[in-house]
């Protein structure tokens, strides 16, 4: 419990004056947990079979270099994010030629596993490092619906939690405690928004789209879970003592921040 009490202190010293003073200091940041995140889905893919050496460094090159591109672009044209992804899947899908060698165990397998994280963690620390480019209130407000959410599902279900959500996929989470957290993080997010964001907003909208937003956050917490189901691990890494890996801190705010786009590209 003091360790992970101690972590939670640390990362809040780190994590808060980074968000607040933005710039450069926070992009250094989102590419460290952008790494560290590359890194724990190598790790959990290589309990069952190792990549190649110069295959990972690629993968955290190209984690860096998408960071690097996003901030110094703000928002990724389409052009060059295009031109990425297609250099990103030539790139792992190539190598799949030289399977037959000996020092070179690589199949169609790896190379989509690869191609699938290094999309799915760059686009993800991609636009977390845009909405805070764009506004601090905005990613303030996301990440209150999924602390608030977490939080106080956590909360709920311990004292009046009965009826379990998904057994097979993560066993200590309740219905109530779904209900609970959900509930919490919308009110406490809403009243954000419309206070200090935009108080002219339809609230019947805001609330709605904060609803929706901390639902997806919670049912990414179950995707990410059903993940470490697939290989078997409890936490994605110890690389934050007591609190396990960056995707067991961070797996709700990357659904949330998904779906916040995906909003936002339809109102």
């Amino acid at each position: 419990m003091k360790k992970r009490v101690l972590s939670a202190i640390i990362m809040i010293l780190i994590f808060v004056p980074l968000l607040f003073i933005g710039g450069i200091p926070f992009a250094i940041l989102m590419t460290v947990l952008a790494l560290g995140a590359m890194y724990e889905l190598i790790n959990i893919r290589e309990k069952k079979k190792e990549f190649p050496t110069l295959i990972k460094i690629i993968s955290y090159l190209l984690t860096i270099f998408s960071l690097v591109l996003t901030y110094n672009q703000n928002l990724f044209s389409y052009k060059m994010s295009y031109q990425l992804i297609s250099f990103i899947i030539l790139l792992f899908l190539l190598p799949i030629l030289l399977k037959d060698k000996k020092e070179m165990d690589y199949d169609i397998n790896d190379a989509l596993y690869l191609i699938g994280s290094l999309l799915f963690i760059n686009i993800a620390f991609n636009l977390i490092l845009v909405v805070r480019n764009y506004s601090l209130d905005y990613l303030i407000y996301l990440l209150l619906i999924t602390v608030i959410t977490d939080t106080f599902a956590l909360i709920t279900g311990m004292y009046i939690g009965k009826n379990k959500l998904a057994p097979t996929i993560s066993p200590n989470k309740t219905i109530e405690g779904f209900i609970g957290g959900v509930l919490m993080g919308t009110f406490v997010a809403t009243t954000f928004y419309y206070t200090v964001i935009d108080p002219g907003i339809s609230l019947a909208i805001l609330i709605l789209t904060t609803l929706f937003l901390a639902v997806v956050g919670q049912l990414g917490d179950l995707v990410f879970s059903s993940i470490k189901r697939t290989f078997n691990v409890k936490d994605f890494s110890n690389l934050i003592p007591g609190h396990g890996g960056i995707l067991d801190r961070l797996d709700s705010l990357i659904f949330v921040i998904l779906a916040f786009i995906l909003v936002m590209g339809l109102i």
